[in-house]
């Protein structure tokens, strides 16, 4: 008689042994099998990990939801929600984009002030991490990740005001460099993006599709502040309401009072849900997969990243 071998798979569900980053890919076992013990495979399970922001008719969040409150799908396929939590804890990497250019030179000290208020609010010191990127023409990282806020502010501070705007270049660059590649791609960590400009993208060598590819491929969430005061939402303003439709997050015209729009994204932060699930399709295929998450209840708006991109083999 044959005799017949069981694996038994193992899937580790705690601290690291779940990634959301890479659907598709199979990493390599942390904890290989001792030698002579052929009867179990450790695996890893590829979550996919989907923040998501509820509000009511009234544009108010809604913190209360549980695990059954929401449906999502994958393509329009049902997918099995694994993993649920409120994430008003989850540790946070926040780059913090800043226009110097010259369209925003009379601006630039109330948002200055607004973007370190802000950021004296939101980061915990050893639990976030933050870093400053001003752009015109050209951009430069003033601050690197960093969780010391009299850093954060004397460069801040030190900015000033001139060239043309390269906006695009810099969303590409902060996404691919600064969220995607570092920090190391861990399962429960935001990476948030807040740009602060005019949108009067004039100098930038990477597309706005570019730009938005690479930061849905580093799964960056885009907070976009127009710093336009005319009262006339132009080209600009719908660049930056498509930096953050794409991406899940949120864009804010009301420039008279940045201070305002700085704390909303506060009690956002501290207000989502995290959804993961295993994908039903197995496919290695580097596709786009459409995310749709709905709630149960009826008048609520659900905010989440559309999709993600399935790795190629």
């Amino acid at each position: 008689m044959k005799k017949l071998v069981f694996f038994i798979l193992l899937v580790s569900v705690a601290g690291g042994e779940l990634t959301s980053q890479d659907p598709g890919r199979a990493p390599t076992s942390n904890n290989p099998q001792p030698p002579g013990d052929q009867s179990r495979i450790q695996v890893r399970v590829e979550l996919v990990n989907v923040l998501t922001t509820v509000t009511d008719k009234k544009n108010r969040l809604v913190t209360d939801l549980t695990k059954d409150d929401f449906r999502i799908f994958e393509d329009g396929k049902p997918q099995e929600i694994r993993f649920f939590s409120r994430e008003t804890d989850l540790p946070l990497r926040i780059g913090l984009l800043m226009d110097t250019s010259n369209s925003i030179r009379d601006r630039l000290h109330f948002e200055q002030e607004a973007a370190i208020n802000f950021l004296s609010e939101v980061l915990r010191p050893g639990k976030d991490l933050a870093f400053v990127v001003a752009f015109d023409a050209q951009h430069q990282v003033v601050q690197d990740y960093t969780d010391d806020i009299e850093k954060l502010s004397n460069v801040i501070n030190a900015l000033k005001a001139g060239g043309a705007t390269s906006l695009f270049d810099v969303v590409f660059f902060a996404s691919k460099e600064k969220l995607y590649v570092f920090p190391p791609r861990e399962p429960y960590l935001r990476r948030v993006m807040i740009v602060v400009s005019d949108g009067q993208d004039n100098q930038s060598v990477h597309t706005q599709d570019e730009a938005l590819s690479m930061a849905q491929a580093a799964e960056v969430t885009i907070f976009t502040i127009s710093t336009n005061r005319s009262g006339v939402r132009g080209k600009g303003d719908k660049v930056l309401g498509s930096l953050a439709d794409v991406t899940g997050g949120h864009a804010f015209f009301q420039a008279e009072d940045l201070a305002a729009n700085f704390q909303e994204i506060v009690h956002e932060l501290r207000s989502q849900y995290s959804l993961a699930y295993v994908s039903t399709n197995t496919a290695h295929d580097g596709t786009f997969r459409k995310i749709t998450i709905r709630a149960v209840r009826k008048n609520l708006h659900v905010r989440a990243r559309p999709g993600y991109f399935a790795l190629s083999q």
